[in-house]
């Protein structure tokens, strides 16, 4: 990995339409040091390029919304199916939770652990025909599509998945993967 320029640090700097003092506090660093680094008069600490580095990595993130990485081909399952066809979906998709829609509209959730503990007090046999909706948890929130990364983030620590509204209708799905697969980009 090559470490950037001190011209490449400046041009960066003004591609995200900051300015020096902006970038030295939002790095935690001086000002007259930011200065120093483009100049190319001092070589800054590895610490100090990461934290510059990582303020550009924040403020690139804050430029996505989650239109720009939901899933629209949204996998869910209704309250009225059996639990047997939730695991054969959640097994085809390789996926550990599922939406629960009914009429475009969120009802709940579905996750393994939800099918897990139902079967701690049930027959397999029985667990498999019961409905969705007898053990489905409750929704996974829901954020708009102009929504940034940022704010989905904060959702998703608590969440395995929001949902993505529009008109009234679910269109989308963010996952805690979708997410991590920003910092591969």
């Amino acid at each position: 990995m090559q470490l950037p320029s001190p011209d490449e640090l400046k041009q960066k700097r003004i591609d995200l339409g900051l300015t020096q003092s902006d970038l030295a506090k939002r790095a935690g660093v001086s000002q007259p040091l930011i200065a120093r680094i483009e100049a190319g008069d001092v070589d800054p600490r590895l610490s100090t390029l990461r934290k510059i580095i990582e303020v550009f990595n924040d403020i690139e993130r804050e430029d996505i919304y989650l239109r720009d990485i939901m899933n629209r081909e949204l996998i869910s399952v209704s309250p009225d199916e059996s639990i047997d066809a939730a695991v054969h979906i959640m097994e085809k998709y390789n996926i550990s939770q599922i939406p629960v829609i009914q009429d475009g509209i969120s009802v709940g959730s579905l996750s393994e652990d939800m099918i897990v503990r139902s079967m701690t007090d049930k027959k397999t046999s029985v667990v498999s025909h019961m409905k969705i909706g007898d053990i489905m948890g409750d929704s996974f929130p829901t954020l708009s599509p102009n929504t940034d990364v940022k704010t989905a983030s904060y959702m998703l620590e608590k969440n395995p998945a929001v949902l993505i509204l529009e008109k009234g209708q679910v269109t989308g799905v963010v996952t805690k993967y979708d997410i991590l697969k920003l910092l591969s980009e």
